[in-house]
């Protein structure tokens, strides 16, 4: 009964542990995972609507206002789902208190780009220090959160049931030694009793070591084939869209704004996430177990390289004078960084999908294969103790 008991509670324990993983932990980590994402595809936008001029271009437009949106709503959603996590409560009650700071001066910035006033763009730059030196880095933290939260139930459900199975052995063994003893003493080969008690023991100690060594095994491969990949193509694609959004705004503040060296610090910004993002992608590849997860992987390396060039040539056209060049080699439908920028963008959201859908099946795997296994283990105890019970009990009756 012992047995029974605790291999139900522990199996139970895990088993809520890979659930959270499956429906709660990782989705909260994917949502802020698009939180931080969609803040800085906004800020990407509002540079490119702003470099476009006075007339800013519908699809840039709606591309922010919909970034914009998904960021609010998926906070709501963070909000209603991560109680218990101080950490996670403030980094949304930061997030919820800047984001409309954020777009008020992304609208001041239109609003003077419009009637052609200068101010425009020191608005515009003041808007993305916001969102560098506040948005961004809340985000991060409250991704950080609710990503260590997850690897706290990853590591929760991976834990071996040790207790239950020493409990398993234990009475695995009385029951042999029983049925030993019976036997030297009686010349009585088997009792019935005793024998189905052992049979239903052994079942429930086979059942625990091998679904959890299945569930284990399971989760372990949604780990670093799904949640590390996710992990890794999350912030290659976040050094893309941030290194876009450098690439936009150093043509806005035209030298501006400077490091303390006396460099270009948009300029600088751009050529570090750049140097990120190749990092990403090649720990990206490292990790796709599959033709479907590298191939995209390696479509975004070669547009990236294509991307650094492009910006390159962007860069010694601007510096020699020529901004309008610049604007349609970085801002042009063909032929320029956006459209690179757009292929890289779009390859990582395709690989990111490919790997969601990995972990999806190897979570919910290892999940399943504990399901049962608490209602089963604590059923078979009941029945090996009453067959403990009446092999027992047929002894005493010889003796009456």
């Amino acid at each position: 009964m012992a047995f029974g008991g605790i291999t139900a509670w522990e199996v139970s324990d895990r088993s809520a542990a890979a659930s959270d993983v499956v429906s709660r932990s990782q989705p909260l980590s994917a949502d802020a995972a698009s939180i931080y994402r969609s803040l800085a595809d906004a800020d990407t936008a509002a540079a490119s609507g702003f470099l476009a001029g006075g007339q800013e271009p519908v699809d840039v437009r709606k591309r922010y206002d919909t970034d914009i949106s998904t960021a609010s709503r998926l906070l709501v959603k963070a909000a209603a789902n991560t109680s218990g996590s101080a950490e996670s409560a403030q980094q949304i009650a930061t997030l919820n208190e800047q984001l409309p700071l954020y777009n008020g001066l992304v609208e001041q910035a239109r609003a003077n780009n419009r009637q052609g006033f200068p101010v425009g763009g020191a608005y515009l730059r003041f808007a993305n220090q916001k969102m560098s030196t506040s948005l961004l880095p809340a985000a991060q933290k409250l991704y950080e959160a609710e990503t260590g939260r997850l690897y706290d139930d990853y590591d929760q459900a991976d834990t071996w049931p040790y207790a239950a199975i020493a409990l398993g052995l234990v009475a695995l063994g009385g029951l042999v030694a029983v049925q030993r003893r019976n036997y030297l003493r009686t010349n009585r080969v088997f009792n019935h009793g005793l024998l189905a008690a052992t049979a239903a023991s052994t079942v429930v100690l086979l059942w625990l070591v091998v679904g959890h060594a299945v569930a284990s095994s399971d989760l372990s491969t949604s780990r670093t084939h799904g949640q590390e990949s996710l992990k890794v193509l999350n912030d290659a694609r976040i050094s893309s869209l941030q290194a876009r959004a450098n690439e936009n705004l150093t043509l806005v503040a035209r030298g501006a704004v400077l490091t303390q060296d006396g460099k270009d610090l948009y300029e600088a910004e751009f050529t570090k996430e750049m140097a990120s993002l190749t990092d990403k992608l090649g720990a990206a590849k490292d990790l796709a177990d599959d033709s479907a997860g590298q191939e995209p992987v390696v479509k975004a390396v070669g547009d990236m390289n294509e991307w650094k060039k492009r910006h390159t040539a962007a860069r010694k056209t601007d510096d020699s004078g020529d901004y309008d060049g610049a604007l349609t080699q970085v801002l042009g439908a063909k032929g320029s960084t956006g459209e690179c920028f757009d292929q890289v963008d779009k390859e990582l959201d395709s690989a990111i999908a490919h790997e969601q859908a990995q972990f999806t099946t190897a979570a919910s795997d290892g999940h399943g294969a504990l399901t049962g296994l608490p209602l089963g283990a604590a059923l078979l105890a009941v029945l090996a103790a009453a067959g403990a019970g009446v092999g027992i009990s047929r002894r005493l009756a010889e003796y009456r």
